[in-house]
């Protein structure tokens, strides 16, 4: 509680400062913001990262040695092995893509057709559809899981893929997200391609999906990752360890007696790897997003 005291009081110092300082001590501050900000986030990574290369005792020793005394290789083979020396790794991660690549693909597929046609078609009921998705986003997760799971066993889909699948094909916030975005696509060029005769879905696909390349992947991001770092789900529908998935891997590591910190470690940043390199190859059109149409706005 007192560390949340001291986060709120430096915060309300240094608008102040912001608000009644010059220009050039403004430009130092934010500066100096900026780079505190991206050192606490990076802090865990670095963590996480030192720590795959530590003994257990290491990892748990105070103060941490952020930097490893000795180079313990034996942990990624810990981490791959599994507590049960099985290498059940590799068929986790396997699945982990198959559900979250598969996820990914419906909801940008499924959301970017919803988004366009309440962007772009205005029908009877058009406000009414979007506000009724709109309020499927304040519904909590915990609140329709069980239920949500009741469904999935009377479906015979426990144990499966399509249990983890099917239930998040599409979400309310990818609609959202690409409905506001396709708002300001320009109605010429819609208007001139169904001049020259195209179709609508010749549209959709050759036309506005290809100059959505920002918002697509945004999205395709916040949702590969938010089906890749899911637990509860994956924990309630796959009860075979052959279905599982990476998080449900890790927490097994959780699950010994004695567990083995330095592997748990290893094995998340295994994990991650995935993660970031979609990022990376996406990171062009993610940060660019804020520039598309800038040209023909101008």
């Amino acid at each position: 509680m007192e560390f949340l005291f001291i986060i709120l009081a430096v915060a309300i110092i240094f608008i102040l400062l912001m608000v009644f300082t010059s220009e050039n001590i403004k430009d130092i501050l934010m500066s100096v913001f900026l780079i505190t900000a991206a050192a606490l986030i990076l802090v865990p990574l670095v963590f996480m990262f030192t720590a795959s290369f530590m003994p257990a005792a290491d990892v748990t020793s105070m103060p941490y040695p952020w930097i490893p005394r000795h180079i313990q290789w034996s942990n990624f083979y810990k981490a791959l092995a599994g507590n049960d020396g099985k290498f059940t790794f590799l068929r986790n991660i396997l699945n982990s893509l198959i559900v979250s690549v598969s996820v990914t693909l419906s909801t940008l597929l499924l959301a970017s057709l919803t988004g366009y046609s309440l962007a772009k078609f205005h029908f009877r009921g058009h406000n009414l559809v979007f506000m009724f998705i709109m309020t499927t986003m304040m519904i909590p997760f915990e609140t329709i899981m069980v239920p949500l799971y009741m469904v999935v066993l009377k479906l015979h889909m426990q144990n499966t893929y399509q249990g983890l699948i099917v239930p998040f094909l599409v979400n309310a916030f990818g609609v959202f997200m690409m409905k506001q975005y396709l708002q300001t696509f320009p109605d010429d060029v819609l208007a001139a391609a169904r001049i020259d005769g195209c179709s609508e879905p010749l549209i959709f696909g050759k036309i506005v999906l290809v100059n959505s390349g920002p918002a697509l992947a945004t999205l395709a991001i916040l949702t590969f990752r938010q089906q890749w770092d899911s637990l509860m789900w994956p924990l309630m529908v796959a009860q075979e360890k052959t279905l599982k998935t990476i998080p449900t891997y890790i927490a097994s590591f959780a699950e010994e007696k004695f567990a083995d910190e330095g592997a748990m470690m290893a094995v998340a940043v295994l994990a991650s790897l995935p993660m970031i390199v979609l990022f990376f190859s996406l990171s062009k059109y993610f940060l660019g997003g804020n520039s598309m149409y800038s040209a023909g706005k101008e």
